[in-house]
């Protein structure tokens, strides 16, 4: 597999060597929830947030009131999302698993991604997207946030990560206008204490 494996992320969590990580909530999920553009009563079934990490938007949506399905690859991640919703006295249903193999039970309306995309090597984006638009059912939506990046190495060919950088038009390839309803742009940019930013966009499953 090209990329990061499964121990690569085991040591990272591990290790605490996860600098990606804001230790809350991204702030834009917030701002959806808190605009209305995500809502549990406009959810129906579960909502997946795969590569879910350390668990804070899990928490977050399971506060809300949405009934979460929690994925990540590293089994450390799994236990660190598990051990934060046990402190809240929260409940999800968090899997450890691959995202490329994994597969809902039912269609899903909403899927929240954020870092895994950007997380998988370039190799698996193409296969990855493919399994978001079986996840979600037409007329759901994806929440995405797109990593911006880009570093000096890129002028060179170089591809580099993770997190591996998200340009808006290899993202459009991903998720084409025939499969997905993309809204106009410009998109909110998310900053992060790393330095990186993020675009956020809700696409519709068409």
């Amino acid at each position: 597999m090209s990329g990061p494996d499964v121990d690569f992320w085991q040591h990272r969590f591990l290790a605490q060597q996860v600098p990606w990580d804001r230790g809350a909530p991204s702030p834009q999920l917030r701002a959806w929830l808190d605009g209305g553009q995500l809502s549990p009563q406009a959810v129906d079934g579960p909502l997946a947030v795969p590569g879910c990490g350390a668990g804070h938007e899990v928490a977050e949506l399971a506060a809300r009131g949405f009934q979460v399905i929690a994925i990540d690859y590293a089994p450390a991640a799994v236990d660190l999302t598990c051990e934060r919703l046990a402190k809240a006295g929260l409940r999800a249903e968090v899997v450890q698993a691959d995202v490329l193999s994994w597969q809902p039970q039912v269609p899903l309306s909403t899927v929240y991604e954020q870092t895994c995309l950007c997380a998988l090597h370039p190799d698996h984006w193409t296969s990855y997207a493919q399994q978001l638009h079986r996840w979600v059912r037409p007329g759901g939506q994806l929440c995405a946030l797109f990593m911006q990046m880009q570093r000096d190495g890129a002028a060179q060919g170089l591809i580099e990560g993770p997190p591996y950088h998200c340009d808006i038009n290899a993202m459009r390839a991903l998720f084409p206008s025939q499969g997905w309803r993309w809204p106009n742009p410009p998109y909110a940019q998310v900053a992060h204490p790393m330095g990186m930013r993020e675009l956020a966009v809700i696409l519709t499953r068409l």
